[in-house]
């Protein structure tokens, strides 16, 4: 009988095998597409900002010496002091398909959490709900957009089986870019046309204006569930590394009465670049990155971040806000020459902002699930 063995990540070459263990388990599956690997270790680093105000611990699950599963656990201060339930998360999860595996995974995450004070557990979140997060329960047949997850389907029996029930689901809509608007979108959209003003991001301005779009964010995002807010630091990381890959038309802000009540961000669909390229950019892997880049552009993209201030959400006004967000985002997308847009993600139950997006013939393409379970 083989022995399997939970072995805590502190080495740097245990955290290259964690990295690295996903390549073995999914390699084969055309549909998954292997992150750049440089990319998920500063995501690991010490210097990400996310741990200012969090704290993990990873585990590589070994048989024979060979890893077969991995899995964090996470503690957010920030999700703590607004909460106050004494909730923690797991994530980063990759098995292979045995129960035993996934056992003793979420029961080491599970009794670090429980030592640490925690009453129950959520995920998986890889760290944070503002990161990419959720596990795939429909939408297997097509490759994930950038920064989401994919998994096969077997994850969601394994992780159910130990006790963990559907917390929420987390939506990812299509919208076709030369999609005509109905004429009630349009009427909406014209008669609040001369009150609101969208215009596209100042570059020059750049760390102003990501503090502005930070600012919006985790107003409109404020009430959401597990809601934690998007701090200075991460925010300013974030437009470090989108300053490179998004045009200034790809961010839309929306002003009424001088004050910026609305934005929109989308990216391009980077991972139609990276498939095939195992997630390694050396020795050559940059060249054909860069090649594809010029010569193959990505012709599908992915709506990040959009909030519309609490202010204005409920009202006809927030409604044509979010409207007029995504009209001035579709001219700049289909002259990149994008063919669809994702919209991800969205609460199952932000019946509003539902609306509004199938409003604009948007449908659901995939889904994802969080998943909890009781500590006590």
């Amino acid at each position: 009988m083989t022995t399997l063995r939970l072995l805590p990540v502190t080495h740097p070459k245990d955290l290259t095998r964690f990295l690295r263990l996903p390549h073995r388990l999914h390699g084969g599956n055309p549909h998954w597409i292997a992150p750049l690997e440089l990319e998920r270790r500063q995501h690991l680093s010490p210097q990400n900002p996310y741990f200012r105000h969090a704290r993990w611990q990873g585990w590589l699950a070994l048989r024979d010496g060979e890893p077969v599963g991995r899995i964090s656990a996470q503690i957010d201060r920030l999700y703590l002091e607004r909460h106050d339930d004494r909730t923690g998360f797991f994530g980063l999860l990759e098995a292979v398909d045995d129960p035993a595996v996934f056992e003793a995974l979420l029961g080491q995450a599970e009794t670090w959490l429980r030592e640490a004070g925690m009453t129950a557990v959520r995920g998986p979140f890889n760290l944070s709900i503002n990161h990419d997060c959720g596990l795939l329960v429909e939408g297997f047949d097509k490759p994930p957009m950038v920064m989401m997850p994919y998994n096969p389907p077997y994850y969601a029996d394994r992780i159910e089986a130990l006790g963990y029930a559907k917390a929420k689901d987390l939506l990812a809509y299509r919208l076709e870019t030369d999609v005509e608007f109905s004429a009630a979108v349009r009427r909406l959209a014209a008669k609040a046309a001369g009150e609101i003003r969208v215009r596209p991001l100042r570059r020059r301005r750049l760390l102003e204006e990501f503090e502005l779009l930070r600012d919006i964010f985790n107003d409109a995002w404020s009430d959401n569930w597990g809601f934690v807010p998007f701090t200075r630091e991460e925010f300013a990381e974030m437009a470090g590394t989108l300053k490179h890959i998004v045009a200034d038309d790809f961010v839309q802000i929306a002003e009424y009465r001088g004050e910026a009540v609305g934005m929109i961000v989308a990216i391009p669909n980077l991972n139609q670049l990276l498939a095939g390229l195992d997630g390694r950019l050396l020795p050559l892997n940059w060249l054909k990155l860069l090649w594809r880049w010029k010569s193959q552009p990505p012709d599908s993209g992915r709506v990040i971040l959009m909030g519309i201030r609490k202010s204005q959400r409920q009202s006809l006004m927030g409604a044509a806000i979010a409207y007029l967000l995504v009209d001035a985002l579709r001219e700049p997308v289909l002259r990149h020459g994008m063919r669809f847009m994702e919209l991800s993600w969205i609460l199952e139950d932000n019946r509003r902002i539902r609306g509004i997006i199938e409003s604009l013939g948007a449908g659901i393409d995939k889904r994802y699930r969080i998943y909890q379970k009781s500590l006590a």
